[in-house]
């Protein structure tokens, strides 16, 4: 007995908690009259709506004059809606990791973040499936995209990356919601039995699919979470490995590499994880979860961020490397160019914040500095989308023909398309925070020192 309590690990959760103190303040939050949410909720959704209406009308007006009112041309035939695509996918990743590998691995710690970073994945599926259904110049036909069956004279181009992309970002949004969904059931049983409303009962009721917590609907809840658990593993690295098919298939030097899909895997893990930081880091703060999203949760995801970022450098390294050995003049060119061409801001923009500022983490004071922390995830996401522009734009707008060479110029709609992603992202996340459990109930009561079977008999 002894020995059990000197090797237990110290608590995950801080704070005089309990199994009724979880529950109440996780669920109250939910329960809140309009009056009692956050004045800071309210600020930034009405920032978020703003952004959103922008988005809207940017789109109208886009399918209304075509798309010509971006900054697309000659060369540059892929210019901010492919960068935006490839971003907010990279974004989704880190949802999925928190929750099936790191479930997988059995790391107990992922549990006060991963029902958002869930949510923050499907979320950020949804701003990147938006970009190449307006960007292919004629929405009305998207569905072309479709891996539809050969009828009515569509014939699907089955070699096509894009094709591809329909079918794995398709299935790994799918499987995300499955997960996020199911994880949510014991959750949404405890709201309804919490619930004073009858409508709140009954909607809450049907969605939590009767659980009432029984040992045979506890077996088979655990037994269907690991099989999608096991299910989304794969996707974690499948679905951003298609999407660097994109480029990586074609002869178009700097594309035209194998390092693409494990770099493209780290990258987005990387933006990932940052994202998760900067949500995380703003939901604590406004809604008092401190005990629940502690600095051990945040120090654990910051050595992430400094292992993927590190991986992110090796590869860029790499890659000028390969291309050097590779004895190519178009290759050497393409990386060279990148490094002191035209866009050259841009590229060391990129490695600023991707390689070197995460190095500050390397430092334990630094790790578990809510300011630093804060801010190098901000500055990681705005480097990988330097990261993904760099490689979109640069590489297209010099190619073999150097008549045919223009510097891309982004247009206001560029922007404020970009701008209306966020906008929709930060809508869709704040009514998630208003209205669902954010932190996953009944896996926090899982790690609490009540959930060992030793604990009353060591307290007594």
């Amino acid at each position: 007995m002894s020995a059990h309590t000197e090797t237990s690990e110290p608590p995950l959760i801080t704070g005089t908690q309990s199994f009724h103190t979880v529950s109440q303040r996780i669920s109250e939050v939910t329960e809140a009259r309009i009056q009692g949410t956050p004045k800071l909720w309210w600020v930034l959704m009405v920032i978020s709506l703003l952004a959103l209406a922008n988005l809207g009308a940017s789109i109208a007006y886009l399918f209304w004059e075509g798309i010509g009112i971006w900054g697309v041309q000659n060369p540059v035939g892929w210019g901010w809606a492919i960068v935006n695509f490839v971003f907010w996918v990279g974004i989704g990743h880190a949802g999925t990791l928190i929750s099936a590998i790191l479930f997988l691995l059995r790391q107990r710690w992922r549990t006060s973040i991963n029902r958002f970073a869930e949510a923050m994945t499907i979320f950020a599926v949804i701003c990147a499936g938006l970009f190449p259904g307006i960007h292919v110049g004629r929405p009305w036909v998207a569905w072309w995209m479709v891996p539809y069956p050969n009828q009515m004279g569509i014939w699907p181009n089955f070699r096509s990356p894009l094709l591809w992309d329909m079918f794995a970002v398709g299935t790994y949004f799918t499987v995300s919601l499955l997960f996020w969904y199911t994880g949510m059931i014991p959750d949404l049983a405890t709201m309804r039995d919490r619930a004073k409303n009858k409508i709140r009962k009954i909607s809450l009721g049907v969605f939590a699919l009767g659980f009432r917590g029984s040992g045979k609907q506890w077996q088979n809840y655990e037994k269907t979470y690991l099989i999608l658990a096991g299910i989304s593993t794969p996707l974690v690295l499948s679905v951003h490995s298609v999407v660097s098919f994109d480029f990586a298939v074609s002869l178009v030097p700097g594309w035209h590499t194998t390092i693409f899909p494990p770099y493209f895997v780290a990258g987005a893990i990387f933006s990932g994880f940052a994202m998760v930081m900067t949500l995380a880091i703003v939901a604590r703060t406004v809604y008092k979860m401190e005990d629940f999203i502690t600095l051990k949760h945040l120090e654990n995801m910051n050595k992430i961020i400094l292992l993927t970022g590190s991986m992110v450098g090796y590869a860029y390294g790499c890659e000028f490397f390969i291309s050097w050995y590779s004895g190519n003049d178009y290759e050497r060119f393409a990386f060279i160019n990148r490094a002191t061409g035209d866009y050259a801001w841009a590229y060391w923009t990129m490695i600023s914040c991707n390689v070197i500022f995460p190095q500050i983490f390397w430092f334990r004071k630094m790790r578990r500095s809510i300011l630093v922390m804060f801010v190098i995830s901000i500055i990681v996401n705005i480097g990988m989308w330097f990261e993904r522009f760099v490689i979109i734009v640069t590489t297209l707008a010099n190619d073999f023909m150097p008549s045919a060479w223009d510097y891309f110029t982004p247009t206001f709609f560029d922007i404020s398309i970009l701008v209306g992603s966020f906008g929709l992202f930060l809508t869709l996340f704040l009514l998630f925070l208003r209205f669902l459990p954010m932190v996953a109930i009944a896996e926090i009561k899982g790690v609490l020192p009540q959930a060992d079977p030793h604990f009353y008999e060591e307290k007594h």
